[in-house]
């Protein structure tokens, strides 16, 4: 497969790149400080490995999506690497405000280390990621750089952004679709549009088709959650490793329990009467079944997929890079984990 190939040599650059950069903080009087992002990225630690270290989704959309340009990739693995780094921050930061103890089967970073220690863990990580686009200075020009570092900024804004609408949404009642899809713009979308965007960026892309990747990027951010939404009510268990009991049993407004309150049935009648047990959350995604949310959201994540690759398509991506990159997609939006 081409998306195996280029995998097997940009990977390696991704994680060599990771690993130097990180190791700044490899330090006599900061080392407990350092093993905590090691940690965290999968390299150190009971449980350590690739499920521990994630698919470095991110950073292999970026080198794509530059590749299919027709450019070098190489020289943008420190900006790609960037994009990775402030996915990890996020999702340290996310561990805290969600008060989750696990993260890819492993104890979270505040469950291990403290609150405390965590918000600086996840601080080191996005200073480290700024640290790290900065060095594209010296293989880019400069009005390149720029226009690279606002939209790695900007999407940086719109994740805070996201999050800040996940955690309001938690006290709201009256939520619709459109805040839904309002705070998945950001928290999911905006990351992987700055991926595919400043690979387009750096690989020399004129601007309909560096607009043409934003946008692949961005239906892509949003199948891939309604996707997740989906996956966490009537996923298979044994495939997505997380009980579909979960999102239920959590309050979890995610689309299809959106589109259930929408409709004020039984579902809705239920939901508004408080706590969700487990051994209700059967009964329940199948009563979302009937009443509809089941279709809905298998509608949108097909809607959003499509969307995804007629823009990709739109950017006319070039050579074994291209064809990767419809892969990639592929593997990402028509998955069962």
């Amino acid at each position: 497969m081409t998306l195996n190939s280029l995998m097997g040599s940009m990977l390696p650059a991704i994680e060599t790149e990771l690993l130097r950069t990180v190791s700044l903080l490899d330090d006599p009087g900061t080392q407990l400080f350092h093993e905590m992002l090691t940690y965290h990225m999968g390299w150190s630690g009971i449980g350590a490995g690739p499920d521990a270290t994630g698919k470095r989704i991110r950073p292999l959309l970026a080198l794509l999506t530059c590749a299919a340009c027709d450019a070098d990739w190489q020289p943008a693995v420190s900006a790609a690497i960037s994009l990775e780094l402030i996915h990890n921050f996020s999702l340290v930061h996310d561990d805290i405000q969600d008060r989750s103890d696990l993260r890819r089967g492993r104890l979270t970073v505040w469950k291990k280390w403290g609150m405390p220690q965590a918000i600086n863990a996840g601080d080191a990580l996005f200073i480290l990621s700024h640290l790290a686009l900065n060095e594209i200075d010296k293989d880019f020009p400069h009005q390149i750089v720029q226009q690279a570092c606002k939209v790695v900024n900007k999407a940086c804004l719109a994740l805070s952004t996201g999050q800040f609408l996940d955690i309001s949404y938690e006290q709201m009642a009256d939520l619709t679709s459109e805040d839904y899809w309002r705070m998945i713009s950001g928290k999911t979308a905006a990351l992987l549009s700055a991926c595919t965007q400043v690979g387009a960026i750096l690989g020399g892309a004129d601007g309909a088709a560096q607009e043409s990747y934003r946008s692949f990027g961005h239906y892509l951010g949003l199948a891939f959650q309604v996707q997740d939404d989906y996956l966490g009510i009537w996923g298979d268990s044994a495939l997505t490793g997380k009980s579909t009991e979960s999102d239920l049993v959590a309050g979890k407004k995610s689309l299809p329990v959106l589109y259930g309150l929408s409709k004020n049935g039984q579902f809705a009648k239920r939901w508004t009467e408080g706590h969700i047990h487990a051994e209700e959350a059967g009964p329940l995604s199948e009563l979302l079944s009937v009443e509809g949310a089941k279709l809905y959201t298998q509608n949108a994540v097909d809607q959003m997929t499509d969307l995804a690759l007629q823009s990709l398509r739109a950017a006319e991506p070039l050579g074994d890079a291209g064809e990767a990159l419809f892969e990639l997609a592929n593997m990402l939006l028509i998955r069962q984990a």
